[in-house]
């Protein structure tokens, strides 16, 4: 069984926003992955970002030079 870290998790109000941030982040070399959202939020369209918490300043600048709209900001052990 894979030890629990903890991960940053972005979730987003629909799932053309989540595609969209996928398609940002892998054109600009983001970190990140696009994820179903886990169990213990319940928000959002049923995807999420998740990177490592350590990119998290990383990724919400990045999102607010774009003004790239996220519905929540998480911090899970997963």
């Amino acid at each position: 069984m894979r030890e629990k870290r903890l991960q940053l998790i972005i979730s987003f109000e629909s799932t053309a926003h989540a595609m969209a941030v996928e398609e940002y982040c892998m054109g600009n070399g983001l970190p990140g992955r696009l994820i179903p959202v886990p169990k213990e939020i319940t928000a959002g369209c049923g995807l999420a970002w998740k990177a490592d918490i350590t990119q998290k300043d990383e990724l919400l600048k990045a999102f607010a030079r774009e003004n790239i709209e996220y519905d929540g900001v998480y911090e899970l052990m997963i």
